[in-house]
């Protein structure tokens, strides 16, 4: 299998296009035609990356023996642009070397557009520069589509309004040359004829209000319907992402793309969408005024717009990668807040507010660097172009004028086509400040679309079976990695009998919670299976498949709000007396009903004004609510002081009696109670059995247990009165 990435730095350090390969064994560095580097990966130990400031080389440590010497191999140089690729295809024959096992690098973790060669913004994996805007006008309307009747109504009164207004120059023309400058005309029939129009002139501008006054009301509706679809279509699939996705992503980013990005796009559509359609209209009719008038003024009045427009397509890019630039610095913002807020605690412990806020303020002041800097370009740019779009308009003046000396137009002619300049111009300028928006506008679309559209890691089955999970618990065959060429658990095979409690064991980073993300199905495996009752749980609807499972973790979740609400959360249907029988069950009753108060004691966020065995007991009542076929403990007893945890214990022996349970912990003693416990070490399963059977073999659960008891004896000593 031929594995290939690019690297950029030639031997004499020259930029270039090259070629780092693997294949059948042998590795080699290619610039242009030229093979510079080629050696077998028999006797290499590793490869690896060495960075420097700005850039890094591709090694091979040679497998030495102890009286050997030798230095590292150089493959090639990179800059920084190429590591992410660079550090995947390192790992790709690092596997190679471990196992033989030939993979191809995963593109999944590249930050890097392939097409452009740009790196991704933060949190996406999607090129704002390459994205198609064919599709992302598609994706915003079929958005805006159930809204668009709405939005049509409103437009309709926006061209009555605009066609109201634009009646006024046509009116001043009638003024100046019917009756002003009549002769032929009786005083008091010109009076009365101005008179008149000056009546007519009120009434298109109290019709032009009234029409206005409606599409305005209707677009706000239209605008609180639109955005309120937008958030909760956002919010809706990021509440379906997997937990990949999730991690891959910061919680300052998606509160973001939900509220900010969401509130741009109905912006756009409400206030720019609306008044296009009336834009174009007016542009044409008023166009076809002017013609009406003169040709000759209306060309010169046009002449300077195909040149505006060639600049303002050539300013687009730069538009592009400057909003790129704010989105990155409003998103940094936004999860540095959201981080200071959601750790206050830890902040204040450490006495960090200085540290906190200085940081703060700097992502701050770049985000409004960033913003004014923009700003800034506009409030240059905006004038030129307008300056430049209405340079016609001193023409007319010239022009008109000299007209109107030799009688070829009358003076109302030239008054009203002067009057209608302004009409024609506002659309024009209008849409020379659309490259601002749409630069806005198109780097909320694709960071929206991009959730939007992003595909399921874990996807129900065509046609799911019912999720029972009442039978045997069986794993075959189980290998799970986050990329093939860093396997996480390799070969798992278990049976679980049904009621059964099986205590996971194992050193910090062994697989054991990965084994437990496996059986919820958070993530599923890269082969073997998970059957339960015979059913692969990948057959199963997921949704209805989580509903049947249990979790305590260590540190457990709180929402805001009542101890009720918290409890009542696993089954919001749930009758008061199931409440109270659930905390009962979860030995919290009796601390719940001394909280002032009781049940519905408003917790705070994540409950911080409880203790954590507080937290840890509803919970557990929580959990006993759910009354869920699979139970997972997740350390569900660490950092307890001891009656606290016998508490707990006691809980939990109640919690676990007739379901299938799988229990993670460090702190054997939560096991005693496990029929049967299994350590995984290196992601394999390395011994199976009971406490004791486990003490006897001498293995790698002997020597945990007499780490413990060890570290638990010089604590006792350290912590004994000195005599």
């Amino acid at each position: 299998m031929r594995t290939s990435v690019s690297f950029d730095i030639d031997p004499g350090g020259n930029i270039c296009s090259g070629s780092l390969i693997a294949e059948n064994g042998v590795i080699s560095a290619v610039c242009g035609s030229e093979t510079f580097f080629t050696s077998s990966l028999d006797g290499i130990e590793e490869i690896v990356i060495r960075t420097y400031v700005g850039c890094g080389t591709v090694e091979l440590v040679p497998r030495l023996s102890p009286d050997d010497k030798s230095d590292s191999l150089e493959i090639c140089r990179f800059s920084m642009a190429c590591v992410e690729q660079v550090g995947e295809f390192c790992k790709v024959v690092n596997h190679y070397i471990e196992t033989g096992e030939e993979t191809e690098v995963s593109t999944a973790g590249f930050r890097v557009c392939p097409k452009c060669g740009r790196h991704y913004a933060k949190g996406m994996n999607t090129c704002l520069f390459c994205v198609e805007k064919s599709y992302l006008a598609k994706k915003l309307y079929s958005i805006a589509k159930p809204h668009m009747g709405a939005l049509l109504f409103a437009g309709f009164f926006v061209i009555l309004a605009s066609v109201c207004s634009s009646l006024v120059p046509v009116l001043n023309a009638r003024i100046v040359d019917n009756y002003l400058y009549n002769e032929a005309m009786t005083p008091d029939a010109r009076i009365k004829g101005v008179i008149i129009t000056a009546c007519a002139l009120a009434g298109v501008q109290i019709l032009s209000k009234i029409f206005d006054m409606i599409s305005k009301r209707r677009a706000n509706k239209v605008s609180g319907d639109l955005s309120n679809d937008l958030r909760v279509m956002v919010y809706d699939k990021i509440q379906r992402l997997s937990a990949s996705s999730i991690s891959q992503k910061t919680s300052g980013d998606l509160m973001k793309r939900v509220t900010r990005d969401t509130e741009k796009v109905k912006n756009f559509i409400t206030e720019q969408g609306m008044y296009a359609l009336e834009k174009l209209l007016m542009f044409v009719v008023i166009l076809v005024i002017l013609l009406r008038i003169s040709p000759l003024l209306t060309f010169i009045v046009l002449a300077p717009i195909p040149f505006v427009t060639f600049a303002i397509y050539k300013f687009w890019s730069t538009v592009k990668v400057r909003y790129q630039r704010q989105w990155r610095c409003e998103s940094r913002e936004s999860s540095i807040l959201h981080d200071i807020v959601k750790g206050i605690r830890v902040v204040k412990t450490f006495g960090s507010e200085d540290r906190e806020i200085a940081k703060f303020s700097a992502a701050s002041k770049k985000l409004a660097d960033v913003c004014v800097s923009n700003e800034h370009m506009w409030a240059v740019a905006f004038p030129l172009l307008g300056f430049f779009m209405g340079i016609g308009e001193f023409f007319v003046l010239y022009f008109g004028g000299r007209m109107v000396i030799n009688s070829t137009i009358s003076i109302g002619e030239l008054l009203e086509f002067n009057l209608f300049l302004a009409y024609i111009y506002q659309p024009l300028r209008w849409m020379s400040s659309l490259p601002q928006r749409l630069g806005d506008l198109s780097a909320s679309l694709v960071k929206i679309f991009e959730i939007i559209d992003e595909k399921d890691d874990v996807e129900d089955a065509a046609s799911p079976k019912p999720a029972k999970l009442d039978g045997d618990i069986v794993i075959s065959s189980l290998s799970f990695g986050y990329k093939a060429y860093e396997p996480v658990l390799h070969d798992i095979n278990l049976t679980v009998k049904q009621g059964e409690m099986i205590g996971l064991v194992g050193h910090s980073g062994a697989g054991k919670s990965t084994l437990i993300n496996l059986i919820m199905r958070l993530y599923d495996a890269d082969s073997g299976s998970i059957t339960i009752g015979g059913t692969d749980i990948r057959d199963m609807e997921q949704q209805k498949f989580r509903e049947q499972i249990g979790v305590v973790f260590q540190e457990n979740f709180l929402f805001t709000g009542s101890v009720y609400d918290n409890i009542a959360y696993a089954r919001p249907e749930a009758q008061p007396s199931e409440i109270v029988a659930a905390a009962k069950a979860a030995n919290a009753h009796e601390f719940i009903m001394a909280l002032p108060d009781g049940y519905n004691t408003i917790v705070g966020e994540d409950g911080h004004n409880l203790s954590g065995g507080e937290r840890q007991r509803i919970s557990i009542a929580r959990a006993v609510l759910r009354n869920p076929a699979i139970l997972i403990l997740d350390e569900a007893t660490s950092a307890l002081d001891p009656e606290t945890e016998e508490q707990i214990q006691q809980a939990l022996a109640r919690l676990v009696k007739g379901r299938t349970t799988f229990a993670i912990a460090h702190r054997l003693s939560t096991l005693r109670n496990a029929n049967r416990l299994v350590v995984i070490e290196k992601g394999r399963i390395a011994e199976t059995g009971s406490h004791r059977e486990l003490i006897e073999s001498g293995g790698i659960y002997s020597r945990l247990v007499n780490t413990q008891l060890e570290t638990s004896k010089l604590t006792n000593d350290e912590t004994a009165p000195v005599a």
